[in-house]
């Protein structure tokens, strides 16, 4: 492995993110015909096909594996050239991370904001936080958000803290809705706001406030965390959010907490792919690179906005997971 090309791993890199030999070659900014040589040269090398040439390509399983080796080889390089003090050559990956639509919403941003104004490339991906963990396994990124709380063999994991979520609607909903309150037996009548299909957050806070296993809820899809959030405001349905989100709008009385007392904890991880100053034992070099900043920085500003992380009685929840959790 240590043979390899550098290129020919950028080459991996760039078609996994792109999704196609025209675009992989713009962004490294060479020739089609040069990044399909430099994957033949490393397919030939390595005896396998590394890529099914379809429309969108995908990897194969050895691409995946070798995929991961080519994001680690970029972060080592790209810590390098900081610690010798240049600045990121042209064409450049960012450093790849994964997180869910409702960290993203409220505190990612602020947390990672000073890494980014200081020059740090950083690309964002959101998805459902089974597929996050599935994306660090396969080397799509290099760290996550997510509500699994076992690290992957070569990975560093570290609790960030625990998102409650708790069932909210407009005032104008409530009065029209349920000007008893929400009953057992409303729950098949009135709309619930859903995130999309993988979302079972609302199932979670029913099961929690009446005790009722796989209710039966009325779902009106609203794939966005802020317009999910605005949705609610509109009065569209009731919402099960993070009580972050929307505190400000529950003081100004623009939503209505319901059943203010039940709230569905979330725990929220941080993995990360350990390189080769963890790998080694070496302490200077263990939370020096881009990497382990972006990790630290996720820490602390997490631990700024969300409840302490849990002990043993919050593990069954971490298990569960939000519907938008990472990602």
């Amino acid at each position: 492995m240590n043979d390899l090309d550098p290129a020919a791993l950028d080459a991996l890199a760039a078609l996994a993110d792109e999704g196609s030999f025209e675009r992989a070659a713009q962004r490294l900014l060479v020739t089609q015909s040069a990044v399909s040589q430099r994957l033949r040269n490393l397919e030939g090398r390595l005896g396998r096909p590394l890529v099914v040439r379809s429309r969108p390509l995908r990897l194969t399983e050895a691409g995946k594996h070798l995929l991961r080796y080519a994001r680690q080889w970029q972060a080592l390089r790209a810590d390098i050239a900081r610690e010798l003090g240049a600045g990121p050559a042209s064409g450049t990956a960012p450093l790849r991370i994964a997180v869910n639509a409702d960290s993203l919403a409220t505190w990612v941003l602020p947390a990672l904001d000073p890494l980014v104004q200081a020059g740090l490339l950083i690309e964002l991906l959101v998805d459902d936080q089974d597929f996050t963990h599935d994306g660090l396994r396969e080397g799509a990124v290099l760290g996550c958000v997510s509500t699994v709380r076992e690290a992957l063999r070569g990975c560093r994991v570290v609790p960030l803290g625990v998102m409650p979520y708790v069932a909210v609607a407009s005032p104008g909903f409530v009065e029209r809705r349920l000007p008893r309150g929400l009953r057992p037996e409303d729950l098949a009548q009135v709309p619930f706001l859903v995130f999309n299909r993988k979302d079972d957050m609302q199932a979670l806070w029913v099961s929690a406030a009446f005790g009722l296993r796989q209710p039966r809820l009325q779902a009106r899809y609203v794939p966005s965390s802020e317009a999910y959030v605005h949705a609610a405001t509109m009065g569209w349905g009731i919402g099960v959010v993070p009580e972050l989100q929307v505190r400000a709008l529950l003081g100004a009385g623009r939503l209505v907490a319901l059943a203010p007392q039940v709230a569905v904890p979330v725990a929220l991880y941080w993995h990360e792919w350990r390189l080769d100053g963890e790998a080694t034992g070496d302490a200077a070099a263990q939370r020096g690179g881009a990497l382990a900043r972006i990790g630290d920085a996720l820490v602390q500003g997490a631990r700024g906005a969300l409840a302490a992380p849990p002990g043993r009685a919050g593990r069954r929840a971490a298990a569960s997971g939000p519907r938008h959790a990472g990602a």
